[in-house]
């Protein structure tokens, strides 16, 4: 019974340990991947590049995260990684070009960027102090993705006034549920892998950052 007892404590103790070496590797990653984004969005908006399109940025962004996907567990999954979240930076610049050529472009932005941080650090905290299981967030998740989806796909077909700023809110939601699920797996033990981590939270930021700006594009035009 002692043996069984000192199994489940030491368990436990390496479960805690190799979630806080997996959260300590996400969150480092994390910053590296999003400060190279930035840089190379900051460069793509100076150098006036243009947007590669919708079906270019798709393959690409998809293209780059299956095979980060595959190669998670070796070093090369590190520089896939920097391949993709680089990749959505450049596609990042032009569209912010597009918002700086608005009589209040920069303060949307600029917005838009201290509103996405401090839901990014405020959802973050919420499970790290609280140490909530959000796994229950998965249905969620899932009908929200479809959900998004079939909007998407009728925002291409018909012309619905106010089905773009619906999708961006709903994008809003869909990516802070995704932190929060996120990061309780990283620490629950749910997610062992660091760099699908950091690819996961990436994508919600960056996804959470562009649905921001463009609410906050239209309710400042109106």
């Amino acid at each position: 019974m002692r043996e069984q007892q000192n199994y489940s404590i030491d368990q436990a103790t390496a479960t805690a340990i190799e979630s806080s070496a997996v959260l300590r590797n996400t969150y480092g990653l994390l910053a590296l991947t999003l400060a190279f984004s930035g840089l190379v969005a900051y460069i793509s908006q100076q150098m006036n590049m243009p947007h590669p399109g919708i079906m270019l940025t798709l393959v690409g962004f998809y293209g780059l995260f299956f095979l980060t996907m595959k190669l998670r567990n070796s070093g090369w999954g590190l520089l896939t990684t920097f391949a993709l979240t680089g990749f959505m930076g450049y596609t990042l610049g032009p569209i912010l070009n597009m918002y700086l050529s608005m009589p209040n472009g920069g303060s949307v932005i600029s917005s838009a960027f201290a509103m996405t941080a401090f839901v990014f650090t405020g959802l973050s905290a919420y499970v790290l102090i609280t140490r909530k299981d959000m796994s229950f967030l998965s249905g969620f998740i899932t009908v929200g993705c479809f959900v998004l989806i079939a909007a998407m796909i009728a925002g291409f077909i018909f012309d619905i006034s106010g089905l773009q700023l619906a999708i961006s809110a709903g994008f809003v939601l869909f990516s802070s549920a995704m932190i929060l699920f996120q990061t309780s797996a990283i620490i629950s033990g749910g997610e062992r892998n660091y760099i699908m981590a950091t690819i996961t939270l990436y994508v919600s930021i960056y996804n959470l950052f562009l649905s921001l700006l463009q609410i906050l594009g239209v309710t400042s035009n109106d």
